[in-house]
């Protein structure tokens, strides 16, 4: 796959998806580039603002196996992983596979779950495997989760620890619609339009196609020393006791690389690293006063950040061979 075609890819199932979601675009570029870049996405939003919808619709286009997790207080890793059984009529273990073992997963109110629940997901979304009485069992690729969460329920709630929240490649904030799409959503209720009509416009192959093919996006060395700036910036940062880590800094790399193939380029510009900074790397700061973690002030940080250090030269960027 070239990165012509990368770019198609992501207009059909812009198109495709806009015949269900009103008015986010920008959203679902950000899920997509996720799943190109192989990494996770927690949707975080009031109630009612379509996360859910956004997650089956994007599910529904690519042609590979899906299973949707209700998270609750009583929800066991087991229940997640599987189980091995006694099957008496063979006589013998047998182990019957868990939701998890699927390639794309939508973990549902994620934050309902037990930590002990959640950490089940550690393994699985990092190495690509589950390790079950001591048993390791590969994944198949592509493995995508996409967990959601509402961010001003705390009655029953187990917030995400930083392990967790480190392994999503992007935190995305829905918002909700303006006045022109709201009438549009209420248009579509009324025609019955709903993530089930939706069939599936890209292959399995093709996706996973897209996975290797960003890879071959240039990126300079200005640039791999702003990322490694703008991370550095933010284990000192004042307000900050827990910066980015390592492991953030390969997702704004990742991103940047599958942001720039599936808008047609070869190559990374600075501006796509400015505009994937925040959903990449504003979840994964702790702030030093905690009361003021869910008030935006990590984006603020990342913000701040972005506009004292020095970005590379579009020139630069390029390199001096194009």
């Amino acid at each position: 796959m070239d990165i012509r075609e990368m770019e198609q890819l992501k207009n059909h199932v812009l198109e495709h998806v806009g015949q269900v979601i009103v008015g986010k675009d920008f959203t679902v570029e950000l899920v997509l580039t996720a799943m190109v870049a192989s990494g996770h996405v927690l949707l975080e939003d009031v109630p009612g603002t379509g996360k859910t919808m956004l997650a089956k619709s994007i599910a529904a286009s690519v042609d590979c196996s899906f299973q949707r997790i209700q998270f609750t207080p009583d929800l066991l890793p087991s229940d997640l992983t599987g189980i091995h059984f006694f099957n008496q009529k063979q006589g013998d273990f047998e182990f019957r596979k868990g939701p998890l073992f699927a390639n794309f997963v939508l973990a549902d109110e994620i934050n309902r779950a037990t930590p002990r629940t959640q950490s089940s997901l550690l393994e699985c979304m990092e190495e690509g495997q589950i390790s079950i009485d001591g048993i390791t069992k590969r994944l198949e690729k592509p493995f995508v989760v996409i967990a959601t969460q509402n961010p001003v329920d705390n009655q029953g709630t187990f917030p995400l620890p930083e392990a967790q929240m480190d392994r999503f490649m992007m935190k995305i904030r829905m918002g909700y619609p303006s006045l022109d799409e709201s009438i549009e959503i209420l248009r579509r209720t009324v025609a019955g339009r709903s993530a089930a009509a939706l069939t599936a416009i890209v292959t399995r192959e093709r996706l996973l196609q897209a996975q290797e093919a960003y890879r071959s996006v240039r990126i300079e060395e200005d640039l791999l020393r702003y990322i490694t700036h703008l991370a550095e910036e933010t284990r000192s940062h004042p307000e900050l006791s827990l910066g980015v880590s390592p492991r953030g800094a390969q997702a704004l790399l990742k991103a940047s690389q599958a942001w720039a193939a599936l808008h047609g380029r070869d190559y990374v510009l600075p501006d796509d690293i400015k505009l994937l900074a925040k959903p990449v790397l504003a979840h994964r700061l702790v702030l030093r006063n905690r009361v003021r973690q869910q008030e935006g002030m990590a984006e603020r940080i990342v913000d701040d950040l972005l506009g004292r250090i020095d970005v590379p030269t579009e020139n630069a960027a390029l390199g001096s061979g194009r």
